[in-house]
């Protein structure tokens, strides 16, 4: 008997942006990361609650990146490429190059970053303003979405950057624009982060209210008037010169972009869990929550008909699963929060050096250190007197008060390694009942929620793992490919290949 000829796997990349690196991964038709790559980016803090970023050197990092995942394999066999970024807004000319978003004139730095709270008094006066769009961002925009930057632009660098700019792109829209030459826009990113609407587009009225009726004036042009799901072609594909910048053959599928924490909620939300005995299973992808923890904290629910929830984001229609509206509740600053804590510490120098000597990383070692002092109690008891409230970047949901702080209450005057390892403790303990927060607020609304899907590099700490357990009271599905953001911009690719026939066949 003549064996049949295999057919040659086909592979895609997903090209994931974080706030602080650039990852690539090459996927393969069954959903396993074949080879991964990162490289740092830089964030520019000129003064506090600024920062800032250069669109160029994302671009060469992604470049850079996706030339060592697609390295000895035969790239006639890569059939999409697809981008997820952090919700950065990006600034160009009408030459599409790099406008500063900055005093000090330096172009380079053209990347207001998702984290950037220089709009305060802007976002203030756009939710005075009661504008019935707010009811689809939970009932209060954030400092955190791009209206309230660009009026920031406006009243701050009006001739030297909003009278020159060309185009305000979302990081996700720069990435596949830069890809294929087309400024098409995606449904993610305009729906979450702008106010538009998947049944009604741009509402004239806002941004006439709230002083940027020039928007209006050259017909969404500068923001986007072409907009695409999540998933679908972009233009051409890849055009000769972006294929040449990386390592790729021109003309692949380029999709339609996710932002960073949507495609980890894609990559997980839909998991085949059968077989262990999960409260989810056999029940409807509206009783999961995809917990994207990384650099901050996104938790996404999906529904079958729209639910209002106070202080939490959305509804947004197909803004991360096509045909289901999402809820996006978040916390800004987590894992910034944890390093900030751990690393401010006087004992931090002796951690450095211990986790060194046994060859483990500074969270592997605090979390062998806490076990040590536990003793016969379960971990989480140690902190019984200490407690943090964790807000120190405000407070995005449920209470979307930018201006609260965080605290710590307990503190002695002992200073050694035991007390770094209890306040990192009551940190990661604070930040799970900032979800337990959340979710509670989420059920009140409507949602039933009973299960817990977590990715992103704080799900790879079992500590943080297992406090948001204990203090949710539900139970936490890790995904077996850790990865998940890096799959979830691979689905992406998938879909605009024409290899699968929708998002949700690619992701099941």
């Amino acid at each position: 008997m003549h064996s049949k000829k295999q057919a040659p796997v086909k592979y895609y990349v997903g090209i994931d942006v974080g706030s602080a690196s650039v990852r690539a991964a090459l996927v393969d038709e069954f959903g396993t990361v074949v080879a991964h790559a990162d490289q740092p980016i830089q964030i520019w803090e000129p003064q506090p609650d600024h920062y800032e970023q250069s669109s160029a050197g994302i671009w060469a990092a992604c470049c850079s990146v996706t030339k060592k995942v697609v390295c000895g394999v035969d790239t006639s066999q890569i059939r999409g490429v697809g981008f997820d970024a952090t919700c950065s807004l990006v600034v160009v000319d009408k030459q599409f190059q790099p406008l500063a978003v900055n005093c000090e004139g330096q172009n380079y730095r053209n990347v207001i970053m998702w984290m950037d709270h220089r709009a305060v008094s802007q976002v203030e006066r756009i939710n005075a303003t009661q504008h019935k769009v707010l009811n689809y961002v939970g009932g209060v925009m954030s400092v955190e979405m791009q209206p309230p930057k660009l009026l920031w632009i406006k009243e701050n660098l009006k001739e030297s950057c909003w009278e020159k700019a060309g185009y305000f792109f979302d990081l996700p829209d720069f990435l596949s624009w830069k890809a294929t030459g087309v400024t098409a826009r995606s449904l993610c990113t305009v729906v979450c982060k702008w106010t538009y609407t998947s049944d009604g587009g741009w509402d004239d009225s806002f941004w006439e209210m709230i002083g940027l009726e020039d928007l209006v004036k050259d017909k969404y042009e500068k923001i986007g008037n072409h907009v695409l799901s999540p998933g679908e072609s972009v233009g051409n594909g890849l055009t000769p010169e972006a294929a040449k910048d990386l390592g790729l053959p021109a003309g692949i599928a380029v999709a339609a972009s996710l932002i960073d924490a949507h495609a980890g909620g894609l990559g997980v939300i839909g998991a085949d869990v059968k077989g262990h005995n999960l409260p989810c299973e056999n029940q409807p992808i509206t009783s999961r929550v995809a917990m994207i923890c990384g650099t901050s904290s996104c938790h996404m629910g999906v529904s079958e008909t729209p639910i209002f929830v106070p202080g939490v984001w959305g509804p947004y229609f197909s803004a991360m699963v096509p045909g289901l509206w999402l809820n996006e509740g978040g916390q800004s600053a987590t894992g910034k929060l944890i390093d900030h804590v751990v690393r401010g510490h006087v004992a931090f120098p002796e951690l450095q050096s211990k986790a060194a000597a046994s060859a483990h990383s500074i969270y592997t070692y605090l979390n062998s250190h806490l076990d040590l002092i536990k003793k016969s109690l379960p971990v989480g008891f140690l902190t019984v007197d200490l407690h943090v409230w964790p807000d120190f970047h405000g407070n995005r949901s449920p209470l979307t008060d930018l201006t609260l702080k965080g605290m710590v209450v307990g503190l002695t005057l002992s200073r050694g390694l035991d007390e770094l390892a209890l306040i990192y403790l009551a940190t990661i303990q604070a930040i799970a009942l900032g979800t337990r927060h959340i979710l509670e607020a989420m059920e009140a609304a409507g949602h039933r929620i009973n299960t817990l899907f977590l990715c992103g590099g704080l799900s790879k700490n079992p500590l943080f793992v297992q406090m948001h357990a204990d203090i949710t009271g539900k139970p936490v599905v890790l995904s077996k490919e850790v990865e998940s953001v890096l799959v979830g911009a691979a689905i992406l690719g998938a879909c605009a290949s024409g290899d699968f026939a929708s998002i949700q066949v690619c992701s099941a």
